[in-house]
């Protein structure tokens, strides 16, 4: 995958994304970057400031009985990263299955409050500036917790702009958050 427009580059374990330094400034003109993925033949985007870091598909523990919802837990340097399944979640699993070579992980902040999440998605697409008014708003009520807060018009079809912040309802919220400390306090009895 060649290196994104802001000079980040594929590193061993991932794209780390959480360099101020690296972080594009919002460029004149309005515009905005954005990390546009595939997710069941839609083309989805985060804020790039949402964006942490970018994992290809890594070998995921999963505890017998989680809910779909929740594809698995990866060790990111010590620490149970909890993996949605955001097809599962977005109530897209009527598709055809992806080749897992392809899929990626995306790390991002505010989901949980003060904690990492990963997304599992199809395939990250790009990262771009889009011009704002290429972003049109889309009201709450037109998607579920609201999650959907734009879409973007871009040359190849739309974009559907997700919040981090309104993926997972709070009552989803307070369960990965108690299955992540289950995940955490058995990954130390093997580091302890």
């Amino acid at each position: 995958m060649a290196a994104p427009p802001d000079g980040t580059r594929d590193e061993p374990h991932g794209t780390a994304m959480t360099n101020p330094e690296a972080r594009p400034a919002t460029p004149a003109g309005g515009e905005e970057h954005y990390l546009i993925f595939a997710l069941a033949g839609l083309r989805c985007a985060l804020p790039r400031e949402a964006v942490r870091e970018l994992l290809p598909l890594p070998r995921m523990s999963r505890p017998p009985s989680m809910p779909a919802t929740l594809a698995g837990f990866v060790n990111l340097g010590g620490e149970a990263l909890p993996v949605l399944a955001l097809r599962h979640l977005l109530g897209l699993t009527r598709t055809a299955p992806v080749e897992p070579l392809y899929r990626h992980i995306i790390v991002v902040e505010d989901t949980l409050p003060g904690t990492r999440v990963g997304l599992l998605v199809d395939r990250v697409l790009d990262l771009r500036p889009i011009a704002a008014e290429l972003r049109q708003p889309v009201p709450p009520e037109d998607s579920l917790n609201g999650c959907v807060v734009a879409q973007l018009a871009l040359p190849e079809g739309p974009a559907h702009v997700l919040d981090p912040a309104r993926i997972l309802m709070a009552q989803e919220q307070a369960r990965l958050e108690e299955l992540t400390r289950k995940a955490a306090a058995r990954l130390d009895e093997w580091t302890a």
